[in-house]
């Protein structure tokens, strides 16, 4: 060796699907997925390239003063045009990403985003706020002509871990920060944010704030909300800047109104967030049932213990066998629990026998690994194979749908939340009116699987995965028909529209049924307060 040392090819992201480039299932993959999914397409549609798509000069240019921050590259255009929902990956293999931004802006402090606003207000041009792009829900893109030119604001050049306070166990954040650079600027502290979401690689602090998303973690503080101490957030009426505080009464809280807020109201650009030791003891099991339903009264008495497992994932038999943690037809309950200060495994054992009061069969333990959205080397994995295939399975499943989306097939989830009283009930009538909708819709039958994904006390959000042949040409339609009955489904059974995913666009006719009348009219006039020109995410959360 000449003691140089070879330069790592560096990855790209994906501008039509989910992830890195180089993770996608090839076209033989894409393929025998789609064999075992009756009436998908015989081979797999092309992967869509930038210059096959009509990208036409921007409507708008920046002034001198802004131009440094603004590109026209149609590459960034294409990859800020959308999110990476199913509906998304659809319109993209077919070429129709929907209204290409004009411009990306990529501002890399405060001054930059107020006077990027500024420009905008006065020009009629539309902010689309833009974090890692991860949104399932249509929080991203810009639909509609009343503005002249769309700017996505691309948050991710401020992504710095500006200060951290070891003795309150608090950090200060800049909102573009990525999952995984924001874990690396605390981990020689010793400290973690301890939020990792399926998204955690591709999606930033802000979106996670702007979009009140929910973490992997079962219980406690299941919620990005939960984490926040303080939040800056520039709006065209100016910056709001809350103080950071361990908790207080004084009136209805600044930050609730920009958590959730979808970037419809300001732009969220740095926040002060409870931080934790980094946990050192890990332990994890699953626990296999025959009857669905007591593995529900299981995972219920669980909640409502005080074991407080990390992970307590109930997947139901097809979400099993998907996953390849069981192939027998059972329902696994995947358990996980962790902690800095002390070992873990006594809380285990007393979880595994309470999973087995109600018929659980417990197949053994397993260490190291854990909810962290990291691998375990292949030596910690311990004996549970089911957790291993379970977890293996859960950073895969992304890049698997966009393979089956290339075979024309319906791939995608929706999740939701609702009492305790009326899962069962709900998680029932799912399965059916929406297994039933795709039957109708395409002469195949589909596959509506669930699992829970966070428990509480008094209730739970089952997550549903749905498998179903396309309509080649008509796919985002097809899904569009399906999630419309599973809307219905929810707000009969009186469930939220979303629990960790958000509103966007694609949720927003629900959310208008879901909200009360006098908050939407706060609401409103909030969003005429702050944002009077009404460029900022023009069409979510109100009008």
């Amino acid at each position: 060796m000449d003691g140089t040392t070879a330069r790592q090819p560096l990855r790209t992201r994906s501008w039509w699907g989910w992830g890195w480039t180089d993770a996608h299932p090839d076209d033989a993959e894409c393929a025998a997925m789609g064999a075992l999914l009756p009436g998908t397409l015989a081979r797999p549609l092309p992967v869509p390239a930038v210059r096959d798509l009509r990208i036409g000069g921007p409507a708008v240019e920046p002034p001198p003063s802004l131009a440094h921050l603004v590109t026209a590259d149609p590459a960034d255009r294409a990859a800020h045009a959308m999110g990476k929902a199913y509906r998304d990956v659809a319109r993209a293999l077919r070429g129709r990403p929907g209204r290409i931004p004009d411009l990306v802006a990529r501002p890399a402090d405060e001054r930059a985003v107020a006077d990027l606003l500024d420009w905008a207000g006065a020009h009629g041009v539309a902010v689309v706020p833009y974090g890692g792009g991860s949104s399932v829900t249509g929080g991203v893109e810009y639909r509609g002509d009343a503005h002249r030119a769309v700017l996505s604001l691309d948050l991710t050049a401020m992504r710095r871990v500006l200060e951290v306070d070891t003795e309150g166990r608090a950090a200060r954040i800049q909102a573009g920060a990525l999952g995984p650079d924001l874990e690396d600027q605390l981990r020689p502290y010793g400290l973690t944010l301890r939020h990792f979401p399926q998204s955690f690689e591709f999606s930033t602090l802000g979106g996670w704030l702007a979009t009140r998303a929910g973490g992997h973690y079962a219980t406690g503080r299941t919620r990005i909300d939960d984490f926040v101490q303080s939040m800056r957030v520039v709006t065209p009426a100016g910056t709001s800047s809350s103080w950071r505080l361990p908790a207080s009464g004084a009136g209805p809280s600044p930050d609730r109104l920009f958590l959730g807020s979808e970037g419809a109201l300001g732009v969220i650009t740095e926040a002060w967030m409870r931080v934790q030791e980094r946990p050192r003891f890990k332990a994890s099991a699953a626990v296999a049932f025959t009857d669905f339903d007591a593995a529900l009264r299981a995972v219920r008495d669980l909640a409502r213990s005080d074991l407080a497992p990390a992970n307590c994932r109930l997947l139901d038999p097809g979400e099993a066998a998907l996953s390849g943690a069981a192939h027998d037809g059972s329902a696994v309950l995947v358990l996980g629990f962790e902690s800095a200060h002390e070992p873990v495994d006594g809380r285990l054992a007393s979880a595994v026998s309470l999973a087995r009061s109600h018929g659980g069969r417990h197949g053994g333990n397993s260490g190291g690994g854990g909810p962290d959205g990291t691998r375990a080397p292949a030596g910690d994995r311990g004996g549970d194979a089911a957790v291993g295939a379970w977890r293996e399975a859960f950073l895969r499943m992304p890049y698997l749908r966009d393979g089956l989306v290339r075979m024309g097939a319906v791939a995608e989830t929706f999740e939701t939340a609702a009492p305790w009283d009326r899962v069962p009930g709900l998680i029932d009538a799912v399965r059916t009116e929406v297994g039933a909708a795709a039957l109708k819709a395409t002469g195949h039958p589909a596959t509506v699987n669930c699992r829970l994904t966070h428990v509480y006390p008094d209730g739970a959000a089952p997550y549903f995965t749905v498998l179903a042949a396309g309509r080649p040409g008509d796919e985002a339609a097809l899904w569009d028909e399906l999630k419309a009955v599973a809307v219905d489904v929810l707000h009969r059974y009186r469930a939220t529209v979303t629990h960790h995913h958000a509103v966007g666009r694609d949720h927003r006719p629900a959310y208008d049924r879901q909200r009360p009348e006098p908050f939407a009219l706060a609401l409103r006039a909030a969003k005429g307060a702050l944002d009077p020109h009404g460029i900022l995410n023009p069409g979510v959360l109100v009008d």
